[in-house]
């Protein structure tokens, strides 16, 4: 296959979550079973994804082994099939109805054998796992194939390839094609596992409506070091991408008699809207739960627009409502909710029932009384950990009491905390009201996921929206009457061509926005479209397979609020297209065959979300046996303490920070041994009672220098340097807080006074760059207790604290861990992440910014900065001036005499011959070249 070169662009939500196969084996040595071959095909065509998983083993031993091929797919997603050949023979899985497969299922239970081949594995995925018993040098090939329709989420489509091998793989290629007749708008890339080698074996392609994504790497490329023979890969690959849209009817896509019509108009203005959050607050929140939704509800608070208004109903065994009506967003209005929100405290029962009645007649009254704004939109968030237990505990007598209340007239959003919640109850509660329901995961990120959630439905764009198709064109049309379209999401209405139809097929698409009816028109032409006749993107009637997908997964939505006469309706038809297009639903199941003398057959099922109640499913982390000892072997921890991983690993720190400062002066004289080191110690002066950081090294690099660094603290004295010399390696209590090119060759050191700084502080901004620093510095701990870096184009908010790095993008959040690794790629802008926790923002024409946090002798988070010489005259900050100024070319005042003493704040030397300057900001004044290191101004 031509490998195409990098081009990337992304904005819908298309949600792929793939892992790799893993095959294991029960012994010892678990390269027994050796993988030689294991490839993804993924073809996503008009936002329908096929994707195929092909792993072919062989046991290397001479005794007979058992391989396991275990991999996670979306809860979304529907299996369609999966094989093994085992010796030449095919063994496949049939798909029948649940009820024909109990027999079976039954059957292998009686066995004492684990029948259930899926099951919930995380918030988004399902793991499926099938072994089978491997004869001595015989080979397998395992396939599974699964199809989702991808939905669009806060304006981006995802695709999640989760990759865990566990082993070297001799051919491994993931080959994702995707193809969008609209237009591909933008692509972009993230990897929690990308090295740059790794980086070499990835290529994309794209074209107006096409795109290509290959990633195939090498032995030596998938490998941890040479010494090392584990794999490296170990983790996510991130595909996200938009489609080109315009203020239209949408697009009609016509393939082999069927149609899809998605519709996302641009440029629509927000609708106002009134939101009431009903806040559990009951006993069992007490703790990290409510302490989270506090954080989470007043960021929210802080989101809601001045067009908004709002009130809260937090509840236990009673309900309270904060204000007697609902009040604008102002920010008076706004600040004191959030004082409101920051004392609700956690005790007694659950009382539902009270608590959503409540909230419907606050927006009745305001609705009678003519107090909420023309044409907008009225919303219920309710929020809760756990069941009914006080006043009306019946679930069903709930449901029926809110949708009386309701009466169509709200939308009701229901998030269901943790795993002690009936999330069919809320599902139901939800649904019967126009909303959709979530579960929020006990998780360090859970106020993350509440903000996340806020976001889907902050910007209401349309009311009312209806489809029509001229009645003698269409047949057997999914959903075509919605009630709210939010901005960043989309709605997709699928049907048949009739036989007779005319030659194009035109579509209405009528709402109300902001009390005026709106319309839209568009057409599409019968003939078949030449752009899905390419089987490179398109596989065989997958717009027929997509309707019939999104026909079943409307039908057991709606399955879950009808009446019991409607139900058995609603299973049949659901049940039959399950059947016909070969999808493991719900309503069906695949039993898989097996060689002769082994277990005769396995079942698989599709599991339900209210089927994981009370257990505490693992996030995000590897589901594989070998994970605990394949995370130490990774990250090099063997003992000792951090810092040891820190700086010798070479894949991490010393390897990125390596990058982030120029080459040193050649007056070094040729790369040898490090002699000096950094060490931490209290100054002796008494009277000085700042710390200072000096780099006290001459290597010919920074690589070099970090390589066997020593930060041990040292219990030596200390005595002051005199101006021009190097200061004693020992006059250091930590490492410095901000690391920046020094411009020039007269100044030699620089110090910055935040002692008076009150609130965050502006580091560094520069307008025509794009790009703003900005900071909260605690004097009393003397380290930064968050740093967030902004970025005008592309959109993106960086925002550092010691716990762990949050990237916002498209409204979206996305939480790391210090020592998570993570490698993106976005039109302007890569970043990257280490094991060390280096984090790297770079482009080609921007400067670059690191963030760390250290965990050795004083830590807390730091600055980097390489490449200042792109910031523009503009560029301004208190690191942004002088000393970026002075590389921009801005006149300056002379340095100071040598001999002139520091004000009693910081001062920072840099050494002879480097180009590194240290910078620990104490204080926000101006920065005063040539203080003698460590010197206070005794005439003060």
């Amino acid at each position: 296959m031509k490998t195409p070169a990098p081009a990337w662009t992304c904005g819908l939500a298309l949600v792929l979550l793939l892992l790799l196969a893993v095959l294991q084996t029960t012994t010892a040595q678990k390269n027994d079973i050796d993988i030689y071959s294991l490839t993804v095909d993924s073809k996503v065509s008009s936002r329908f994804a096929h994707t195929v998983v092909t792993s072919r083993v062989v046991n290397r031993a001479d005794t007979m082994q058992e391989a396991t091929f275990q991999m996670e797919l979306p809860k979304r997603a529907f299996i369609t099939n999966f094989s093994m050949i085992i010796d030449g023979v095919t063994y496949p899985g049939n798909i029948k109805e649940k009820a024909a497969a109990q027999e079976q299922y039954s059957a292998a239970v009686a066995r004492g054998e684990s029948a259930g081949l899926v099951k919930a594995t995380g918030r988004k995925m399902e793991q499926f796992q099938v072994s089978v018993s491997v004869a001595p040098a015989a080979k397998v090939t395992f396939e599974l194939v699964y199809e989702e329709l991808l939905k669009r989420n806060l304006g981006v489509y995802e695709l999640l390839l989760k990759v865990q091998p566990q082993q070297l793989v001799k051919h491994l290629q993931m080959d994702i094609h995707i193809f969008e007749p609209q237009g591909i708008s933008f692509l972009e890339t993230d990897s929690t596992f990308m090295t740059s080698e790794l980086e070499n074996a990835l290529t994309t392609s794209q074209t107006q409506t096409k795109a290509h994504i290959l990633f195939k790497p090498t032995l030596s490329q998938q490998q941890k070091s040479s010494e090392q023979k584990d794999t490296v890969i170990n983790g996510d690959f991130i595909v996200r991408y938009d489609v080109n849209r315009t203020l239209s009817g949408g697009s009609i896509q016509i393939e082999n008699g069927y149609f899809v019509h998605y519709f996302a108009p641009e440029g629509l203005p927000t609708i106002p809207k009134n939101v009431i959050f009903v806040i559990d607050k009951s006993g069992s929140m007490r703790g990290k739960k409510i302490q989270q939704t506090r954080e989470a509800l007043i960021k929210i608070l802080d989101d809601l627009s001045p067009k908004d208004q709002f009130n809260l109903v937090p509840f236990s065994e009673e309900a309270t409502q904060w204000k007697p009506s609902l009040v604008p967003a102002s920010a008076e209005n706004v600040k004191k909710a959030k004082t409101y929100a920051a004392g609700i405290q956690a005790q007694g029962g659950t009382n539902i029932n009270s608590a959503m009645l409540m909230a419907v007649q606050l927006l009745e009254r305001a609705t009678r009384e003519e107090l909420l704004p023309s044409g907008s939109v009225s919303l219920i968030i309710l929020l809760t950990d756990g069941d009914p237990t006080v006043g009306e505990t019946n679930p069903e007598t709930i449901q029926r009491n809110v949708q009386d209340a309701i009466g169509g007239q709200y939308s009701l959003f229901c998030l269901g905390f943790g795993f002690d919640v009936s999330y069919a109850f809320l599902e139901r509660l939800a649904l019967d009201n126009g909303g959709l329901a979530r579960r929020i995961y006990e998780d360090s990120d859970s106020a993350l996921q509440l903000q996340d959630f806020y976001q889907e439905v902050a910007n209401p764009l349309l009311t009312a929206v209806a489809f029509e198709y001229p009645s003698n064109a269409v047949e057997d049309v999914t959903q075509d009457n919605f009630r709210l379209l939010f901005k960043g999401s989309e709605m997709v209405v699928a049907g048949k061509l009739r036989d007779q139809s005319p030659d194009v097929l035109s579509a209405k698409v009528s709402g109300q926005l902001l009390m005026q009816n709106i319309t839209f028109q568009t057409e599409s032409s019968m003939a078949e479209q030449e752009e899905f006749q390419s089987t490179k993107y398109i596989f065989h009637n997958f717009m027929e397979r997509l309707w019939a997908y999104l026909t079943i997964q409307q039908l057991l939505e709606q399955i879950v609020s009808a009446s019991d006469a409607e139900k058995q309706t609603l299973k049949t038809r659901a049940l039959g297209l399950s059947l016909n297009y070969s999808f493991v639903t719900p309503l069906t199941s695949m039993v898989v065959t097996k060689p002769e003398g082994q277990e005769q057959s396995q079942v698989a099922e599709k599991p339900v979300e209210n089927e994981n109640r009370n257990r505490n499913v693992p996030l995000g982390h590897s589901v594989f046996r070998y994970q605990d000892f394949m995370g130490m072997r990774r990250s090099g921890m063997t003992g000792g303490n951090h810092a040891d991983l820190l700086l010798t690993h070479r894949r991490g720190f010393r390897g990125q920070a390596a990058e982030m400062l120029p080459s040193f002066s050649s007056r070094l004289g040729p790369p040898g041994p490090l002699r000096p080191h950094y060490s931490f110690d209290s100054f002796s002066n008494p009277n000085l009672r700042l710390r200072a950081p000096v780099l006290t090294s001459a290597p010919s690099g920074f690589d070099e220098m970090l390589h066997g660094v020593d930060f041990k603290i040292k219990e030596t004295t200390s005595t002051h340097a005199p101006p021009g010399e190097l200061p004693s390696p020992s006059a250091l209590t930590e490492a410095p807080a901000a690391i920046l090119p020094l411009p020039g060759q007269s100044v030699d050191r620089l110090c910055v006074d935040i002692e008076h700084s009150q609130g965050p502080m502006n580091l560094l901004s520069d307008p025509d760059q794009g790009i703003e620093v900005t900071g909260h510095y605690e004097i009393e701990k003397a380290q930064f207790s968050w740093i967030e870096v902004t970025f005008r184009d592309p959109q993106l908010q960086v925002h550092a604290t010691p716990t762990r790095v949050v990237v916002t993008r498209n409204r979206r959040n996305s939480a790391y861990k210090w020592k998570n690794t993570l490698f993106s790629v976005m039109p302007g802008l890569k970043m990257t992440k280490d094991e060390a926790g280096l984090l790297l923002l770079s482009s080609p024409d921007k400067v670059t910014i690191g963030l760390l946090f250290w965990d050795g002798p004083g830590q807390g988070l730091r600055l980097l900065l390489r490449d200042t010489d792109r910031f523009s005259s503009h560029v301004g900050g208190t690191l942004g001036m002088p000393p970026m100024a002075l590389h921009s070319g801005h006149p300056q005042k002379s340095p100071l005499p040598s001999n002139k003493q520091c004000p009693e704040f910081l001062c920072v030397s840099r050494p002879p011959c480097l180009y590194p300057l240290l910078i620990h900001p104490l204080s926000l004044r101006p920065v005063l070249p040539g203080c003698a290191l460590g010197a206070p101004n005794r005439g003060r």
